[in-house]
């Protein structure tokens, strides 16, 4: 988030590791973790809504095809952004506050559930939403890429209950699968970005998506759409191998053998998702 939008004029990282490294210098270690409170609280609902929607939405279309795996994670993806939204405002809020030109003698907010109640008061439920057309726009595919690569490497890979080799497998077809769902729509996470930290200094600069595309492009061209690309990666692949791996051997575990020739697709979450 301190990356995708940091002043131009005037950025304060040069990149990745240079953030990462002036984070543990200024704030220390846990620097890092700053805003983690709002991912852990809607965790849980995110995978109860993910789970429940791609499931049910898949089987309502009768075929485990390509093109079903796609509209089941599509579906999951744009419902869940009810949640992720205002949770993704909350975690970019307190990832901001008191760093750069948003630095204060005194903080706002004392963690993500206090930000919540704070810009609720404010701004009403349309504040706690500020972002969600983005969120949407991204979420949507972003999903969608997700089961079907997903669903596609593990069916290349040949994984199978009784292989061997089957969790390395699922480790990489949920990296794999975490890094091109990304790639599929990080511009938009970019804008998204910038909108709900938009106004934290005192200042709005921009009137809505179509605005800040604009004015992002004309003063920092087409690169300020990738800012933040390579530590969003680089947490991409690792988190979804997991998360995929996880879900899968565990329906394994739970599903009878005759059920589970073939590695079931198990659903994920973003970052973006999401994580």
């Amino acid at each position: 988030v301190r990356l995708q939008v940091q002043n131009v004029e005037k950025p304060l990282y040069r990149g990745t590791f240079h953030c990462f490294q002036s984070i543990i210098k200024q704030e220390s270690a846990f620097g890092l973790y700053k805003g983690i409170g709002s991912p852990m609280m809607g965790l849980t609902f995110i995978n109860a809504v993910v789970f429940g929607v791609q499931g049910n939405t898949l089987r309502a279309l009768g075929k485990d095809t390509p093109l079903n795996q796609f509209l089941a994670g599509s579906a999951a993806g744009a419902i869940q952004c009810i949640i992720c939204c205002p949770m993704e405002l909350a975690k970019t809020r307190m990832q901001l506050q008191g760093t750069g030109e948003y630095k204060q003698k005194t903080k706002n907010y004392k963690n993500s559930l206090d930000c919540l109640i704070k810009i609720y008061r404010k701004e009403g439920l349309r504040g706690i939403n500020r972002g969600m057309v983005s969120t949407v726009i991204r979420e949507t595919p972003s999903f969608g890429f997700y089961f079907l690569t997903y669903d596609c490497m593990t069916r290349y890979l040949g994984c199978e209950a009784e292989d061997s080799y089957v969790i390395p497998k699922l480790l990489f077809s949920g990296g794999m699968s975490g890094i091109v769902s990304w790639l599929s729509t990080y511009p938009v996470d970019v804008i998204k970005s910038r909108l709900q930290a938009d106004g934290v200094g005192g200042v709005t600069q921009y009137k809505g998506i179509l605005d800040c595309v604009r004015k992002s492009y004309q003063e920092e061209g087409w690169k300020v759409f990738t800012r933040g690309l390579t530590s969003t990666l680089l947490r991409a692949f690792p988190v979804n191998a997991a998360t995929f791996a996880t879900v899968t051997v565990f329906l394994m575990y739970m599903r009878s053998e005759n059920d589970l020739r073939e590695c079931d697709p198990g659903p994920v979450i973003q970052q973006p998702s999401s994580l």
